[in-house]
């Protein structure tokens, strides 16, 4: 199936009672939630790393990067390994819950209320009959200086 250039293909989660997306270009997979090594002088946002099939990924959880409310790890818990600026990261998130499509109409710009400090994180939100969907720009979700010291927490472990 090929995307129109006004469409954009979206993978969704839950973080507490919310619903996000993010492009599915950057996803290379989801997983379950596997053990986490922990890493020292980690920014609080950071879990630690996982081994996935002799790499080391880094993980954080994506709800304290954001800022906001997670249900608490459960059995839908899943990590989302996703490339941001080139890095392959585990983003920790409460569900995972479908892949759509969504037209270049049915994205609104940010309420004036919701321009904060993770602003650079959001795209915008997506209007689809009852739900809201904030986009993330995961581009912006970390600053370089944040990937910087995530490559180098694992390239410790390495």
């Amino acid at each position: 199936m090929k995307v129109s250039s006004n469409e954009m293909q979206l993978v969704t989660f839950r973080l507490g009672s919310e619903e996000y997306g993010i492009n599915i270009m950057q996803v290379q997979e989801i997983i379950r939630l596997p053990a986490i090594v922990w890493v020292p002088k980690a920014p609080l946002f950071v879990e630690g790393v996982i081994n996935l099939r002799e790499q080391v990924i880094p993980v954080i959880d994506l709800a304290k990067r954001l800022d906001v409310s997670s249900r608490g790890r459960t059995d839908d818990t899943r990590v989302v390994i996703a490339n941001i600026q080139g890095n392959l990261v585990g983003l920790v998130v409460d569900s995972v819950s479908e892949v759509m499509r969504i037209g270049a109409e049915d994205i609104e710009p940010l309420p004036e209320i919701m321009r904060s400090s993770n602003e650079r994180c959001l795209k915008g939100i997506a209007k689809l009959d009852d739900r809201l969907i904030i986009l993330l720009n995961l581009e912006n979700a970390l600053s370089d200086d944040e990937i910087l010291k995530l490559q180098e927490a694992v390239d410790t472990l390495s």
